[in-house]
């Protein structure tokens, strides 16, 4: 271990030196010696031991005491680097491998909270997806983990001595669980094999991110991955679940730098139709190819699963708000003559927030629309020859989705893959049809043709054109008393208003909602002007996140150093501000004069 400063005061790292106590460094043993001598006095006295404190092979940073006992827990940081820790140099030879062992790691400290039931301890759990966080990083020189403890009272009183054994025995025990690969020792030797192991299925994924960007492909499924799920509220596979097995026609192979070579399904631009009957898997396929814009952790199932990574899943959510979007393709000749080429509501049907969702995806450069019918709006996806016969076209504002889906691939690029169980009006459009038999996948684009020509209908094949400008964001206010709150999956609440992203499916962490809140409130309360665009305020958020990481949401209000925030993928964040009620816009820039 390296020698630390051992002066009785000084800087945290991340910690701003005006802190209301000041910061103290020591060894483990005089931490544990004041947490002793706190015992019996009263709560705010832990402020106390805030510091630096060396404990031999980690340091343990505790930045932030909790206010009272019913506060949210204190902040602690344990620190180390990958010499001290023993890491393979293969966990930290580039981007990628430091990635998945940030993540690993984090996941080895959950399992050793679990497993020795630390309960005073508590950090970010993480779902199957292996995604950027900020509770574990990884660098060539350093290693820190972020955590939270909850310091002991009873009442108002300190536990010194309670607080004494978690500081000198549980965070220790946990800590080397997760910091300890020098040991030889068989448990540690098996820790080892499995960290690489995650590095490799990681590396592979970013190596069939790549393979789909040479081959021009927007999806690949390999042979053998099991993409049921064992409800549907479970990530985790399917027991004895049918793996997944390529058409012929449309099965290719792919050389991974670790897994070797696989074969698999690679699905090419265009209109790409999934059917079969119900509970037959259509939705199942739908739902792997969408999740397939992250990797995924060894066992999943669906880590050979890839999908272009700015996809997105596009459906109907009655009531959210819409802003200056050009529907125009899909909505026109309202009734009261509203421009539906910069339509605003703040309460859209499901047609009206489809369409949005729909234009909102071209705008933000989405080469792969993902539609499911059972979670879109009828009216939008179809009409029929009778229905076509009854209500005429000028008296029908909607231009379903089918007469324009072929020109939204042959003019725009954006190629699409739909489940259709209950209508076969996407037959005609068609660049290849999809059958789930029995959770089986057959290629019946040729037996499709043929109802076509047995069953023809009469259809439209209309242009498509892109958004007719883009949208300006204007800098809104916060109050003096900022509200930034997120939980689950969907919910954001910043200052009053609440925004519901139940139907933004591809947010798949809750630490990914918690980054979205912030980055919403930095994207329009900080970096809007009303003179870049929203893919511009995009692109200097990205910029700012690939300099600082997911630290940079402290400057848009967050406390510093988070601890349970993923990153989420920019067209999430954009999502959101789509959906903001506050959102103003600008002027566009052929008319800022």
């Amino acid at each position: 271990m390296s020698p630390r400063d051992s002066s009785p005061s000084a800087r945290i790292p991340g910690q701003s030196s005006t802190a209301e106590y000041r910061k103290h460094t020591g060894s483990d043993r005089d931490l544990i010696r004041a947490l002793h001598q706190l015992d019996g006095r009263s709560y705010p006295s832990y402020k106390s031991v805030l510091g630096l404190w060396d404990f031999g092979s980690f340091s343990l940073s505790i930045d932030r005491i909790q206010a009272d006992p019913y506060a949210p827990p204190s902040k602690v940081r344990a620190i180390s680097t990958p010499q001290e820790m023993g890491l393979p140099q293969a966990a930290i030879s580039s981007s990628e491998a430091r990635l998945a062992c940030a993540d690993y790691l984090l996941r080895a400290f959950n399992r050793s909270l679990r497993e020795r039931r630390l309960n005073d301890l508590q950090v970010m759990s993480p779902s199957v997806e292996i995604l950027e966080r900020s509770a574990c990083t990884v660098k060539p020189d350093r290693v820190e983990l972020r955590f939270e403890v909850r310091m002991p009272a009873r009442g108002r009183t300190i536990l010194g001595r309670r607080a004494a054994q978690i500081f000198d025995l549980d965070i220790p025990d946990a800590v080397q669980d997760t910091f300890d690969y020098l040991s030889d020792i068989p448990e540690v030797e098996r820790e080892r094999q499995d960290l690489l192991h995650h590095i490799e299925v990681y590396e592979d994924y970013c190596a069939l991110q790549s393979i789909l960007s040479e081959y021009g492909w927007v999806s690949f499924v390999a042979n053998g991955s099991i993409l049921a799920r064992r409800s549907g509220v479970s990530q985790f596979p399917l027991a004895d679940a049918i793996p997944f097995s390529s058409p012929s026609t449309l099965e290719a192979e792919v050389e991974l730098p670790h897994a070797g070579t696989l074969r698999g399904m690679a699905i090419e631009p265009g209109v790409t139709v999934i059917v079969g009957g119900g509970y037959h898997g259509k939705s199942t396929l739908l739902g792997a190819i969408q999740r397939g814009v992250y990797a995924h952790i060894p066992g999943d199932g669906r880590e050979y699963v890839a999908t272009v990574a700015n996809a997105m899943k596009v459906r109907a959510a009655d009531g959210r708000a819409v802003t200056g979007v050009d529907v125009s393709p899909f909505i026109t000749h309202l009734p009261g003559n509203a421009d539906t080429s910069r339509f605003s509501t703040e309460n859209a049907s499901g047609s009206t927030s489809q369409a949005a969702s729909l234009v909102e995806a071209i705008e933000l450069g989405s080469p792969l629309l993902l539609i499911d019918e059972d979670t879109s709006a009828t009216n939008l996806m179809i009409r029929d020859g009778r229905m076509r016969e009854l209500v005429q076209a000028e008296k029908e504002p909607i231009t379903p989705l089918v007469d324009r889906i072929s020109s939204l691939h042959r003019d725009l690029g954006v190629s699409t893959i739909l489940v259709m169980g209950g209508s076969g009006d996407y037959l005609d459009q068609a660049d290849r049809v999809l059958m789930m038999d029995h959770y089986r996948c057959v290629d019946v684009t040729d037996r499709a043709r043929e109802v076509v020509s047995r069953l023809p209908r009469p259809h439209e094949d209309l242009p498509m054109s892109a958004p007719s400008e883009p949208r300006f964001p204007i800098r809104l206010h916060a109050p003096e008393r900022a509200k930034t709150k997120a939980a689950g999956l969907s919910s954001i609440t910043l200052d009053k208003v609440h925004l519901d992203l139940g139907d933004v499916e591809q947010i798949v962490d809750p630490g990914q909602t918690e980054a979205i809140a912030w980055m919403v409130r930095g994207l329009l309360f900080t970096y809007a002007d009303g003179k870049l665009d929203i893919n511009q305020l995009l692109a200097r958020l990205e910029r700012a996140m690939n300099s600082e990481g997911l630290d940079v949401v402290a400057k848009f209000g967050a406390h510093s150093l988070p601890g349970h925030l993923a990153r989420p993928r920019l067209v999430d964040v954009a999502a959101a501000v789509n959906r903001f009620r506050g959102l103003r816009l600008g002027e566009s820039a052929n008319n800022q004069g």
